[in-house]
């Protein structure tokens, strides 16, 4: 028992380390962009195209991340992303003009659409089911830590060194991340790989890059909404396509089979619902404070930072805590509860006491951490081990758009507010419709998981799992028999 815990925290941080490194980059630049654009003698503005290349490359490749860890082995993709995201960062730091950064950025987002999705499938591959709340408790952290770490760190590093350290700090993490994997993961390989379907990728590609480009564009300045819509449409006709595809495919690569697994169908649902309405607070809440307060960038980011300490001591509670109450209760109760704390932060103002600021911040990281752990250990928790690659491509993918849509949520209503009082400058009475609109769709979240069974997620408390409905492969294997 000792050594099999040892090792799934071991490999768990392992995968957080990568995963840390992922989402702290994504933030620290949001910081650094004014600072970076005044040294390449640009508008801020332009610089959008930093955020949005990065966001393009991930959603291409993110499809084909499956599939290649099952052909070519799950350490070999994990470490060969961890070395191109080192080596965009190392473009990035030494970039002198707007396109260098761009095209370094996309380099970056290559080595980020296979580190997610292969870091969880690395994770899975090497833990017992049993160990899986504790370690995801692990991997979730990193995306509770990095939005809130990444301001005050940003804020820090252009106050005080250029704002190329910011990419440059990412490579002793890069390196220390290739060595432990290099030593302590195996290179574990599916059975029988298929051919890539190559049409399916394209049209998975599209797909996500279509939906991810026009929600990142809708309610951002300089971009029409007709322009917005007809890429969002693109994306809904490439998906339309892909799912007449894949039923005809015998190997697709995107296996929509598997939401005819329950746990699978219901935890990606929720979570994407409730990932919307979160997605947005590391948009809105450094907005509020320095527009809408007045704060620094390095103030707003020390405040913002006390959800993490929160993110810090739920590690230790989920597990007892989801055995104690099963996922149901947990995700039905807690999604509620989150989102009551990310409407309440809209109702905060230049009055309101840091004090109590803080304490609402530090207690919603606990609780939106919790959801966050129990929502991604219940995607795998039925998943056969033979079909976890896929699974962790749609997981990846689904996190990916309901970032996109949170994000495009909160920018809208903002502008919204802002074309209402026929200003041009955001004020903090502009933040509490916003706040209450993302939190209401965090909360229609718990009506998607009141489709749970009770005993969802037997398998990971320990006790005897759920049957599983066969794949179409599985299927047409066992009629051919």
């Amino acid at each position: 028992m000792a050594i099999r815990f040892q090792r799934s925290t071991t490999v768990a941080l392992i995968v957080a380390c990568a995963l840390f490194m992922e989402n702290l980059d994504g933030t620290v630049i949001a910081t650094a962009l004014p600072q970076i654009a005044n040294s390449m003698g640009v508008e801020p503005v332009r610089l959008s195209l930093a955020i949005t290349s990065y966001l393009l490359s991930v959603a291409i490749f993110i499809p084909a991340s499956g599939w290649a860890a099952d052909r070519f082995g799950t350490r070999t993709i994990f470490r060969a992303a961890i070395a191109v995201f080192a080596f965009g960062s190392i473009l990035c730091g030494i970039s002198g003009d707007v396109w260098q950064l761009t095209g370094a950025r996309i380099v970056q987002g290559m080595g980020g659409a296979m580190m997610v999705p292969v870091g969880r499938l690395v994770l899975l591959r090497n833990v017992e089911k049993s160990d899986l709340v504790r370690a995801m408790a692990l991997v979730t952290m990193p995306a509770m830590i990095g939005p809130v770490f990444g301001p005050p760190v940003g804020g820090f590093i252009v106050t005080y060194a250029s704002w190329r350290w910011i990419f440059f700090l990412n490579i002793p993490i890069a390196i220390l991340g290739f060595v432990l994997v290099s030593l302590l993961i195996e290179n574990e390989k599916a059975a029988d790989t298929p051919p890539l379907d190559v049409w399916g990728y394209v049209l998975a590609g599209t797909t996500l890059s279509g939906m991810v480009m026009g929600f990142e564009t809708i309610g951002r300045d300089g971009v029409p909404l007709p322009a917005a819509l007809a890429i969002l449409g693109l994306g809904a006709a490439a998906a339309l396509l892909y799912v007449r595809h894949a039923r005809r495919h015998p190997h697709p690569i995107v296996d929509l089979t598997l939401f005819r697994i329950p746990t699978f169908a219901i935890a990606i649902a929720g979570g994407t619902l409730f990932r919307i309405g979160i997605g947005a607070l590391p948009f809105l809440l450094p907005l509020m404070f320095q527009v809408g307060f007045g704060m620094t960038a390095l103030a707003s980011g020390m405040l913002t930072f006390v959800s993490a300490i929160g993110a810090f001591a739920m590690k230790l509670s989920a597990r007892p805590i989801l055995r104690l109450l099963g996922f149901r209760t947990v995700l039905i109760a807690n999604g509620i509860l989150s989102a009551l704390f990310l409407m309440c932060y809209g109702a905060f103002d230049i009055s309101t006491p840091n004090s109590v600021i803080l304490l609402l911040l530090l207690t919603g990281g606990f609780f939106r951490s919790l959801q966050f752990t129990a929502t991604n250990a219940l995607v795998f928790a039925d998943v056969p081990l033979q079909r976890m690659s896929k699974a962790t491509s749609i997981s990846a993918t689904a996190q990916q758009l309901s970032q996109s849509v949170g994000i495009a949520t909160g920018a809208s209503i903002l502008h919204l507010m802002l074309t209402s009082r026929g200003s041009a400058t955001l004020a903090a009475s502009d933040f509490l419709p916003a706040f209450l609109v993302v939190g209401l769709i965090s909360a229609v979240s718990s009506v998607v998981f009141t489709r749970l069974a009770r005993n969802a997620g037997s398998a990971l408390r320990g006790r005897r799992p759920q049957p599983i409905p066969a794949s179409a492969e599985e299927r047409r294997k066992a009629a051919a028999d």
